[in-house]
């Protein structure tokens, strides 16, 4: 894979696997369709010199003889249609090779942005959870569109044309310089103040180009937020709110455009000028010298024609280097994920059986300069049921994304062992796959309830996802629905209710069968009874399993074997049920404050009847 080093093409090469031979059979012919169309100007000086000249002019020996070879100058002046039948052949035999070389160009474009999307998706997919953390979704997904559809368009269209360009302009100034030195010096000396002028502009634009990118992430990025939370959006009347702030993001990237379009006007305006300046003083310089009688009528013609022919194509190196510019921007953006290091396991990490007692020694964590954990120590026993609690921001949910390495604990932070082996030296893959997480907010795919659920498991049993969604208490609800199993659930699960996706989340966890398994609040939107009657379930399901409960609510905590109470990141308590409600400490002041709300809410529900 290309280094962030690398320039702009050797990256782009990085990419051209199984597409390389496309494109350099679109430079042939390419490099074909230019030599014909250089031919029809120089057929043109010889009609008009050689054969309706009176006296002929001198000509090439060669084209003398290819002359003479089509019949000689008294024949062609007698059927003058065959200059102009030579004519359209050479224009129709250009369009082939025209033809061919935008058709090979298309294979090798799309070759390479399939290359280009492939190689993103698949990295993107190995990033650690900590880059995804630390990059807003709305900027990843305009870098994985926007910017792969610039570099695509950078090579369909702007690539080929800097060859052509070589080409074109290396070939019409060897025939010009052929033909009359004086006129070609001065066609040709606007072509060093064209690309002077091109490269002073070539990083102007590029700064230019950047910052609208960043302006166009970051209005995506608002976009995606407010499709992601539309309910949220709705529920808290934030519709005028939000729409105020896409307004702001929508003025700065709508300015910026601007600002880029002025710059790019003013830059190609000056282009048009030079190139008309290059025309005129060909034309001028040209009828000079041909009533002098230093250059024939046909010369000056064919000047005049290639100097259309390269005015172009030096009048758009301007906008070439601009969209290289671009292109530029896009693929260091592009890059910026590339170079984002992957998770990567050691050669020697062990896929061992995930049995044993789960010990967290010393640990400690911090996100940024935010510490989280610290000197954390505790054990839980195989096959135990353990309980967390603590206050929102305690540590409970980095405890689990420790324990299955979604972040990576640092060397000298202490150690989390499984049956005495560091996680650390365990496969990803393997360990992900034993732990079973099952989230307080679970993502749900735009797929049937029967695929959400078997999502782990290939090929999966029927019978298996009935049986676990018995055990989630999820499979009388969803017989109920119109389609049953085969209902679509929607974009994130939006068609079900907050306690339904979670129902789902844990019978698709379910499914994998680990031998670990991490409820983190999970159960936080079901109600009392449907929450013990999965319990219940889960208890006979998971006798032999480990099962860790993280959860603010002790009542979900009561029947486990053992309880940890986090302050601050810290162990403040470690016991039973009954052992901390003894203890004077943080678990029996929460446990009072949650009864006494329980007991108000039911005097509250059943306030009639005590009155």
């Amino acid at each position: 894979m290309p280094k962030s080093q690398d320039s702009i093409f050797t990256m782009l090469n990085g990419f051209a696997w199984g597409v390389r031979r496309c494109f350099v059979a679109a430079i042939v012919a390419s490099t074909f369709s230019i030599a014909l169309n250089f031919l029809t100007p120089q057929i043109i000086r010889l009609s008009v010199d050689f054969v309706l000249g009176t006296p002929p002019a001198e000509i090439p020996k060669t084209a003398a003889f290819l002359l003479e070879l089509a019949g000689g100058r008294e024949l062609l002046r007698a059927h003058f249609i065959f200059c102009a039948l030579t004519i359209m052949i050479c224009a129709l035999a250009s369009g082939v090779f025209n033809y061919c070389s935008r058709v090979s160009i298309a294979k090798c474009t799309e070759g390479f942005t399939k290359n280009l999307r492939n190689t993103l998706f698949t990295h993107i997919l190995h990033l650690p959870f900590q880059w995804h953390t630390e990059n807003q979704t709305g900027d990843i997904i305009q870098r994985c569109t926007s910017d792969v559809e610039t570099v695509r368009n950078f090579i369909s269209t702007q690539l080929i044309e800097v060859i052509q360009t070589a080409v074109l302009v290396s070939a019409a100034l060897s025939l010009m310089f052929a033909m009359n030195v004086t006129l070609a010096l001065i066609s040709s000396a606007f072509i060093p103040l064209v690309i002077l002028y091109s490269l002073f502009f070539y990083k102007k634009i590029a700064v230019q180009f950047l910052e609208a990118d960043e302006a166009e992430g970051e209005l995506m990025t608002g976009i995606q937020e407010n499709l992601t939370a539309v309910r949220v959006v709705r529920a808290f009347g934030r519709e005028k709110h939000e729409k105020e702030l896409f307004t702001q993001k929508l003025d700065v990237f709508t300015h910026k455009w601007i600002d880029l379009g002025y710059t790019l006007g003013f830059f190609w305006g000056i282009g048009d000028l030079a190139t008309a300046g290059q025309i005129l003083a060909v034309v001028c310089s040209g009828a000079y010298l041909a009533a002098k009688g230093q250059i024939t009528l046909g010369v000056l013609l064919a000047f005049i024609s290639y100097t259309y022919a390269i005015s172009w194509p030096v009048r758009t190196l301007g906008r070439t280097l601009s969209e290289l510019s671009k292109s530029g921007v896009s693929i260091t953006r592009l890059r910026e994920i590339l170079n984002s290091p992957l998770e990567t396991d050691s050669q020697l990490a062990k896929k061992p059986d995930l049995k044993g007692d789960i010990c967290f020694e010393q640990v400690s964590f911090q996100y940024g300069d935010l510490k989280v954990l610290d000197s954390l120590s505790f054990c839980i026993p195989q096959g135990s049921t353990f309980g967390i609690l603590g206050a929102t921001g305690s540590g409970k949910s980095t405890i689990a994304y420790l324990l299955n390495r979604l972040y990576e604990l640092p060397q000298d932070s202490g150690k989390i062992t499984i049956g005495h082996k560091d996680i650390r030296e365990i496969n990803r893959f393997h360990l992900r796959r034993g732990i079973g997480l099952i989230l307080q907010e679970p993502f749900l795919f735009s797929k049937t309830v029967r695929e959400n659920i078997e999502i782990a498991i290939e090929n999966a049993d029927i019978q298996l996802v009935y049986k676990n969604a018995k055990i989630a208490a999820l499979d009388e609800n969803i017989r109920e629905f119109s389609h049953g199993y085969d209902t679509m659930v929607g974009e994130r699960g939006m068609t079900l209710s907050g306690g339904q996706k979670q129902r789902v989340a844990i019978a698709r966890t379910l499914m994998m069968d680990c031998p670990i398994l991490i409820f983190d609040d999970s159960m936080s939107n079901l109600d009392m009874e449907t929450d013990e009657k999965i319990r219940l379930a889960l208890a006979e399901y998971t006798a032999a399993k480990t099962i860790i409960l993280i959860s603010h609510r002790i009542s979900a905590l009561m029947q486990t074997d053992q309880i940890l109470v986090l302050e601050n990141g810290r162990p403040v308590q470690l016991g039973t049920h009954k052992e901390l409600i003894a203890e004077d400490g943080l678990y029996r002041r929460v446990y009072k404050m949650q009864s006494n709300a329980m007991l108000l809410k039911g005097l509250e529900e059943g306030g009639e009847d005590l009155a």
